[in-house]
């Protein structure tokens, strides 16, 4: 016997049963050749047959397969999603304690360095008050020679006049 097949259309494969194909000798009729719904033979109403049920089972197979395959990657993203949330959290732990570190760090060394520009400024302030004393020695002597100076050229002035006289 030659099978002649009916075309069928895509059918889209969500929980969907395939529709039934029904071949020309499959038909019972009336007696005024008009079709009922019980006239359907029992083999065209149940599953595919033959080679089309385990085609059937396959797309079924495939279909559990790629769900647990979609589930699998959103298993995955979730894991990935939660890996990076712990390694953010975990970053900006480390990098605020070492921000805290170098915070702390600077004040001492901001410390040692005003420690020592204090040392610095005490010496600077001494030596200034010492040279501002030795100035005022130094005007001293200064005013000391120019007296000494003046009464010098005083006294020779006085021979000098003294000697022409």
């Amino acid at each position: 016997m030659e099978r002649q097949g009916v075309a069928v259309p895509p059918v889209e494969l969500k929980d969907q049963e395939p529709p039934a194909i029904v071949e020309s000798g499959e038909h019972q009729q009336n007696e005024n050749h008009e079709e009922t719904p019980s006239s359907v033979a029992p083999s065209a109403s149940c599953q595919l047959p033959g080679p089309f049920s385990s085609l059937d089972s396959s797309i079924e197979t495939l279909k559990k397969k790629a769900q647990e395959l979609i589930e699998n990657i959103n298993e995955s993203r979730q894991k990935d999603h939660a890996l990076m949330t712990n390694f953010r959290d975990s970053l900006k732990m480390k990098v605020s304690d070492l921000t805290e570190k170098l915070e702390e760090r600077m004040y001492q060394v901001y410390s040692h360095h005003s420690k020592i520009i204090q040392e610095r400024l005490q010496e600077f302030t001494q030596k200034m008050a010492k040279i501002s004393h030795l100035e005022m020695e130094l005007k001293q002597v200064c005013q000391t020679v120019e007296t000494m100076y003046k009464d010098l050229c005083v006294q020779s002035e006085v021979r000098i006049w003294g000697c022409i006289l």
